[in-house]
């Protein structure tokens, strides 16, 4: 397959993915539901047409955007320094509506840093100087693009659903991910963090894939806050997804490469 039709491809699995959230209802306490492949579909079909190559060694998969990264520019770990540096993306970022008052969007002009997208872009940023060359064999993506939170402006997690919330959701976002993984074809697909490997694990696990998991960069993580950097290249080392010498280097600082 060409990269034109599977960045296409993938372009219409998430229009539909996004058309078939919207159906859902989310009760207290969550009071507000953001979903970037709205307001900032410009920013991620721009990622996707730039960077999306397959087939591909691995597919990261994490679970769902943070108020300063992916809810600010659409783009999966979107810590916006990553963005509009590392990555090198700048599209139009629409007026969010619904907004919580504590976590406005402000696209590429928000000054909070997402510390899981710091860390995560740093280390592919100092393993890949060229975002070409990581992309070339890889992709990021997030399990559900949907945002929640509680009138308080705290985050609440896809895991602390209800399960009456949750079920639909993970139904529509499975069904996304096989398709993802149909368009991609990737040796490998990691689970960034426990409940995103869980997910992969419900909805690849019957279909040959090789699964693997590694810490996830969010600093509420007590192992993220130890060299999350040496962890994960040990992390992907020991499961095999990568020779272990394509990842002797040195790591430290390596949330700064972005900056």
């Amino acid at each position: 397959m060409c990269e034109q039709w599977r960045a296409a491809a993938l372009l219409t699995a998430a229009a539909e993915l996004r058309e078939s959230l919207n159906a859902l209802h989310f009760e207290a306490p969550v009071t507000h539901v953001y979903n970037p492949l709205h307001y900032a579909w410009n920013m991620y079909a721009a990622y996707v047409r730039r960077y999306v190559h397959g087939p591909i060694d691995a597919l990261f998969v994490g679970m769902n955007p943070g108020p300063w990264g992916m809810a600010q520019t659409g783009i999966p770990f979107g810590e916006v320094g990553a963005v509009g540096g590392y990555l090198g993306l700048n599209a139009p970022i629409m007026a969010a509506t619904a907004t919580h008052p504590r976590r406005p969007v402000q696209g590429l002009a928000c000054r909070r840093i997402e510390v899981s997208g710091l860390r995560l872009w740093g280390l592919i940023a100092q393993k890949f100087p060229s975002p070409e060359d990581f992309f070339a064999r890889h992709f990021v993506a997030n399990y559900c693009p949907l945002m929640f939170l509680e009138a308080s402006g705290r985050n609440r997690t896809p895991a602390q659903l209800s399960a009456r919330e949750r079920a639909p959701l993970q139904q529509i976002c499975d069904r996304h991910l096989q398709r993802m993984v149909d368009i991609l074809s990737p040796n490998w697909v990691v689970g960034v963090g426990q409940y995103a490997h869980a997910c992969n694990q419900r909805a690849l696990g019957s279909q040959g894939f090789k699964l693997a998991r590694i810490t996830h960069p969010s600093p509420a993580s007590p192992a993220a806050n130890r060299d999350w950097a040496a962890t994960v290249l040990q992390e992907l080392a020991q499961q095999g997804v990568c020779q272990p010498d394509r990842f002797a280097v040195h790591t430290q600082n390596a949330e700064n490469q972005i900056l």
